[in-house]
């Protein structure tokens, strides 16, 4: 089963989402966010999907639906850890409007090169991990994991039901069979203790401390925490002083009918780690084995983009997705602020809507009153200059505590032949505005989705982007069915 659960025990938890407004360049300049490496959001809406339903407004987290997509960005050359890359072009749904796109890319490692891994396989075996999509799911997962460790390597098993206990201490890697023999042997049954859960995993993880290596509690879970340290205060302090000792966590979600997504994915964003929802054998190969580096070796963490428009060439601007990601300006340079981690040859986009001056609907877009003591005045020449925008971006290294600058020129040119990937995931942004009906949707369709992702697929390795296609396709015709019952 691969959609919901019975609606009567339906308790899924997804954090309401209110998207992300046009605001003006002249009172708002500025745009802070932290980055997002999560790419639940696709998996979970393919789940839905794949079931014949159209996903809940909120479990549509379109940055997660453009990044769960392997884009083709440069990678860094020099000393820093992650490379800048950015374009410009119309914006699809509005020809009024341009999009621009940000691209980052973390350094790739080959995963013969990856550090040592100290890991700490964290497994949920309460009554509600007994259904197909969640325990043995789960144990064939974990199981290709354990195929790719290498001598080096280093992996503990802890279980969490009514109580949590260790099941196998730290064993080394390539002694694969007393591994997958301690997986295969875990079964189901009893309440969810999930606090003592992860606190036990923690404290293994940490009697293994490796100085050099990648120490991290994987954290496998339909997120149903409700027996001991359950409330998300409690978890999130536990994780956080954790994560400042050294070891991160990643959370991989399972099941239907009780996922806790907002829990799960706001532990693995204090955890220093990442989310992912997986639903089918496929996803759990591509997180755990075709994306191992990216998904377990993080290269920079706190990484946070600011980007400043030049309002005389930008009226207004809107970012799409990131919405539970966003920062304060001044959060930008402080460094006790925790910010997201970027994985070895992860790639990151983040597009904006920019609405030109000269736009029919630039002065629809609300403005302040005017201040009564007046503004700042901005700088003339660089105003007056070519710019359309200036990024920059502060990061740390995976041990570091003090942040690193880089700073990126945007110019003000629109390409008229924009590269593939581009083309791809603003088809990935509109079949996301589309779900969600979203205001800022303009003359989005699921058959535009669609045409472009076809224009687009291009090689497709591992047949992600032909999979997208098929699933605009389903929630193209569930819409239209949606249509046809309320007439």
């Amino acid at each position: 089963m691969r959609g919901n659960a019975d609606p009567a025990f339906n308790t899924e938890g997804y954090d309401a989402i209110n998207e992300n407004p046009f605001l003006s360049t002249a009172s708002a300049p500025r745009s802070t966010f932290s980055i997002d490496v999560d790419r639940a959001s696709y998996s979970n809406v393919r789940r839905f999907l794949t079931s014949g339903q159209r996903p809940p407004r909120d479990a549509v987290r379109i940055e997660e639906l453009i990044n769960y997509f392997p884009y083709e960005l440069p990678a860094p050359r020099g000393e820093d850890p992650v490379a800048i890359s950015t374009e410009v072009a119309v914006a699809p749904w509005n020809p009024a409007h341009r999009l621009v796109r940000v691209g980052l890319r973390g350094r790739p490692i080959d995963v013969e090169k990856l550090p040592p891994n100290n890991l700490v396989f964290l497994i949920d075996v309460s009554g509600s991990m007994m259904s197909e999509n969640k325990l043995p799911l789960l144990k064939s997962a974990f199981s290709l994991l354990v195929n790719e460790l290498r001598s080096q390597d280093r992996v503990a098993l802890v279980v969490y039901a009514g109580s949590a206990g260790v099941v196998l201490p730290p064993t080394a890697g390539d002694e694969k069979e007393v591994i997958l023999q301690a997986i295969e042997r875990l079964e189901a049954g009893g309440s969810t203790a999930g606090g003592a859960g992860i606190r036990l995993a923690y404290d293994v993880a940490k009697q293994s401390h490796m100085a050099q290596g990648n120490n991290r509690v994987i954290l496998a879970t339909d997120g149903d925490f409700n027996v001991g340290t359950s409330s998300d205060a409690e978890l999130v302090q536990l994780i956080e002083q954790r994560r400042e000792q050294g070891t991160f966590l990643t959370v991989l979600g399972f099941g239907t009918g009780n996922v806790k997504d907002s829990k799960m994915e706001k532990l693995a964003d204090k955890g220093n780690g990442n989310y992912a929802y997986v639903d089918n054998l496929t996803e759990a190969r591509k997180v755990l084995v075709t994306e191992m580096g990216a998904t377990l070796l993080t290269v920079a963490k706190d990484v946070k983009l600011q980007i400043e428009f030049n309002p005389s060439r930008v009226a207004a601007y809107r970012l799409l997705g990131y919405e539970n990601r966003l920062l304060r300006d001044e959060d930008f340079k402080d460094d006790t602020k925790d910010a997201g981690e970027l994985g070895a040859g992860h790639t990151v986009t983040a597009l904006y809507e920019v609405i030109p001056p000269n736009a029919a609907d630039a002065k629809t877009v609300r403005q302040p009153d005017p201040l009564r003591y007046g503004g700042t005045t901005p700088r003339t020449s660089r105003a007056e200059s070519d710019e359309l925008l200036y990024v920059k971006l502060r990061y740390k290294q995976p041990t570091g505590l003090t942040s690193k600058e880089m700073t990126h020129v945007v110019a003000d040119q629109v390409t008229r032949r924009p590269s593939v990937d581009f083309v791809f995931s603003s088809a990935v942004a509109e079949f996301g505005m589309v779900l969600r009906d979203s205001p800022h949707k303009g003359r989005s369709s699921m058959d535009s989705v669609i045409v472009r992702a076809e224009r687009t697929r291009g090689e497709d390795e591992y047949g992600y982007r032909a999979e997208f296609i098929r699933l605009a396709t389903q929630a193209r015709d569930i819409m239209a069915r949606e249509s046809v019952a309320k007439r």
